[in-house]
């Protein structure tokens, strides 16, 4: 509720003062943010209007003064918590962006300049026939066949242990399978 009052003290220098409600109450605490922004200063003496608000100690304090013909200063009220915090998150969001997307570049340009380091020899100067495997039997093809029971030459069994997965013909481990059946 809008009531009406003088301004009884103002201190210039710390930016508050005290108003004498007309109803006879006692004096209440007014600060400066309190007034319009119109560019004058409070004057002792002067006629306001006034609401009321319980201030930090429970006291009771001016808010938006108004002066003769002006318009009350309302305050802004305050954005919440949460765009506050998503601002804070997407700045944060765009850094971690910004780091990845130079690491990405650093990574990129590594090893495009190192690719070269670990192949010494061009093309040209590469034994197409050295690089290539010796060409396996066609007459062999993985099939699931294991054990050197299932194998019927040495040459089989040698081909099933380098090209077939899992195995079981090399029990000592030494490249040579099937030693006591087929590989003597």
């Amino acid at each position: 509720m809008r009531t009406h009052g003088t301004l009884t003290q103002w201190n210039e220098d710390r930016g508050f003062g005290f108003i004498a409600p007309a109803q006879g109450h006692a004096e209440l605490f007014v600060h400066i943010s309190a007034f319009p922004r119109d560019g004058k200063r409070p004057q002792v003496g002067e006629l306001v209007s006034f609401e009321t608000e319980a201030g930090a100690e429970g006291k009771s304090r001016a808010v938006r003064v108004m002066r003769p013909g002006g318009q009350a200063r309302s305050r802004a009220p305050r954005p919440p918590a949460y765009p506050r915090q998503r601002r804070h998150h997407s700045r944060w969001r765009d850094s971690l962006v910004a780091v990845l997307v130079v690491a990405a570049i650093g990574s990129y340009t590594y090893v495009r300049e190192h690719r070269g380091a670990a192949l010494p020899l061009t093309t040209a100067q590469v034994d197409p026939a050295a690089e290539l495997p010796a060409e396996p039997d066609q007459s062999f093809h993985c099939d699931g066949r294991t054990m050197c029971s299932q194998m019927t030459s040495c040459a089989e069994a040698t081909y099933f242990l380098q090209h077939c997965p899992s195995t079981k013909m090399d029990g000592n481990n030494d490249g040579e399978p099937c030693e006591q059946q087929w590989c003597n």
